[in-house]
């Protein structure tokens, strides 16, 4: 069932199973990440960080809540949100469950970029975020240059994406060999992901990037439906398709990139995302607000567990992502696979 909202000449199609899924994802989220900033070598109780974050705590509060763990927090939210609709972008441009940034190399990338200013610029935060973002940016360039040759066909496109991301690894394996034990020490959670240590510029970072692309991606849900059709009958129904895809696949990769400038490659969130949302409602096409929400979900929930489950030790949230991301990778190889015979 679906409804249209109407406001002048702008409408948008909304489905309630949609929208109920990803309200209940982004409470779910968020009850992880509050639960998340209660817990630590410093354990609190709800009300005295809902205390601090109302402006009644003390000094200490404050530091612990305000200046550490909310920056953590909200960075894992936002970074699996910008992940998940990056992910169902490109599923959907492409028409292949297998797509998404960390696959065709956007990643990658974007950990080339970092750990080139890391360890040849030696340069500090904002840079290497730059870096990080160029990286990205040259990856997903490349991979769409010589993809849309062949009508920007779905496998083609994850074969030249693994050939990027398989370049842009050895490049930065490279320069780690290269460097010394604090370079690389730094450099590594460009390799893996996490969200421990982020701050309030990493909020703002992710934050600017769904800023600009959420909306784009909505603006732009008509043209996505019309590219799921196929290349033939969306350039008859619309001429400008070429100019769409551009835009589309560019809030993708600006999405992909600020999210890792902000938190690292945090692998496989975007591959899964749009895959549960997809079962979830039994649709082809993933909803922007779900997909959001269960990006959020699943990042928030990584993170809290890797803090968690080898207590006092933790681990990067990259590492337990990636550790669920690659069974469902392997899974969707074994359908594609049979359905394709």
């Amino acid at each position: 069932m679906t409804a249209t909202l109407r406001a002048g000449r702008v409408s948008l199609r909304v489905e309630p199973a949609s929208v109920l899924l990803g309200a209940a994802a982004w409470a779910a989220a968020l009850a992880v990440a509050l639960y998340a900033v209660t817990v630590g070598d410093y354990p609190m109780p709800l009300s005295t960080v809902l205390d601090t974050l109302a402006g009644d705590g003390t000094l200490l509060t404050y530091d612990v809540v305000v200046r550490n763990r909310l920056p953590r927090a909200l960075v894992g939210l936002l970074v699996g949100a910008s992940l998940g609709m990056a992910g169902m972008v490109l599923q959907r441009i492409a028409r292949n469950p297998l797509v998404s940034p960390d696959v065709i190399g956007v990643g990658a990338g974007a950990s080339a970029g970092a750990v080139v200013m890391i360890v040849v610029v030696g340069a500090g935060a904002p840079a290497v975020a730059a870096g990080a973002l160029t990286g990205a940016v040259a990856a997903a360039a490349t991979v769409y240059a010589i993809a849309a040759r062949g009508g920007f066909r779905g496998y083609q496109l994850v074969l030249v994406g693994i050939g990027v991301t398989a370049l842009a690894n050895a490049a930065a394996s490279f320069l780690l060999t290269r460097s010394d034990r604090y370079a690389a020490k730094q450099a590594a959670t460009w390799l893996v992901g996490d969200v421990a240590g982020r701050s309030w510029p990493d909020v703002l970072t992710v934050a600017a990037g769904l800023a600009v692309g959420a909306p784009m991606v909505l603006l732009l849900t008509r043209h996505l439906r019309l590219l799921e059709l196929g290349d033939d009958i969306a350039r008859a129904l619309d001429g400008r398709i070429g100019t769409a895809r551009a835009a589309l696949v560019a809030s993708a990769v600006g999405l992909t990139a600020l999210a890792t400038a902000a938190a690292g490659p945090i692998g496989f969130v975007a591959l899964v995302a749009p895959q549960i949302v997809r079962r979830v409602l039994a649709t082809q096409a993933a909803g922007l607000l779900p997909v959001a929400g269960v990006g959020a979900l699943v990042v928030a929930a990584a993170d809290l567990a890797a803090r968690r489950l080898f207590s006092p030790d933790e681990l990067p949230a990259g590492v337990l992502t990636a550790a669920v991301g690659a069974p469902v990778l392997l899974y969707l190889l074994v359908r594609v696979s049979r359905r394709n015979g």
